[in-house]
């Protein structure tokens, strides 16, 4: 008898061991794959307080929203996963998917070449924009000195040219570099995270039709413009000024966005 305390004793202890020895990151990894999706998602955010966040376990919070079926919140952190890492592509795909899903209640047609243009832009890092505009500076020097040394006519028209193309490509790399900073930096854009919300035309809860700007569905993006707090029983109220796109802009209830 004893013999078999003593055994079921070293088991416990050595689970325990076990159990202590691995990461939460690693133990929110086995939750997950054992379909334990809220002990998954508890110990994820748990690990993002106490061993720091990143891309990757952005990407992993996102995925374990949409096994919860709560699409906003998952868009929300393959957003952030994207934000920190643009070349996360795993991010991308799983965004792209559940963006897929979402019916907006708002025809984004106008934004259609502003949205991939901003797509294109934030695929690289904004150290990978100043490498390619490093680079392409470099090149406009080398295509400066053909132009000027060369004696073949042909050859200095390429560098003339040439040395044209690649200073507009380092200007832009540059913006580009500056841009995605000022994404990282600024956070001015939210994500939707209840099923619907509705837009007021003032910074306060719609008293009727009149009042009512527009609905948005669950995940959709935002850009935030302004913030105001009014005093409402109880406490404080914050309303967000956000724009949907080129045509759609209203005040939105704080508590239905989450800022990426």
């Amino acid at each position: 008898m004893n013999k078999k305390i003593c055994a079921l004793l070293f088991c416990a202890v050595i689970s325990v061991l076990t159990a202590a020895a691995q990461t939460l990151t690693e133990q929110a990894e086995a939750a997950y794959n054992n379909d334990d999706y809220n002990k998954a998602l508890q110990l994820y955010q748990q690990a993002a307080k106490d061993e720091g966040t990143s891309s990757e376990l952005f990407y992993n919070i996102g995925n374990v929203y949409y096994k919860l079926d709560k699409n906003g919140m998952a868009i929300l952190y393959y957003e952030r996963a994207l934000l920190l890492d643009p070349n996360n592509q795993d991010a991308r795909n799983n965004l792209d998917f559940v963006n897929g899903k979402a019916n907006l209640s708002i025809d984004r047609g106008s934004t259609y070449w502003k949205d991939s243009l901003d797509e294109i832009v934030r695929s690289q890092s904004a150290s990978t924009w100043g490498k390619i505009g490093i680079i392409c500076f470099f090149a406009f020097i080398v295509a400066v000195a053909v132009y000027i040394f060369m004696n073949a006519v042909i050859v200095r028209k390429i560098g003339f040219f040439g040395g044209g193309i690649l200073l507009i490509c380092a200007i832009l790399a540059n913006v580009c570099a500056f841009y995605v900073q000022a994404e990282v930096s600024i956070h001015n854009k939210a994500i939707v995270v209840v099923p619907s919300a509705t837009l007021s035309t003032s910074p306060r809860t719609p008293k009727d039709k009149t009042e009512e700007a527009f609905l948005l569905n669950e995940g959709t993006k935002v850009e935030i413009i302004d913030s105001v707090s009014n005093s409402v029983a109880g406490g404080k109220e914050k309303w967000l000024d956000v724009r949907a796109d080129d045509t759609h802009r209203a005040w939105i209830n704080a508590k239905d966005v989450e800022i990426i």
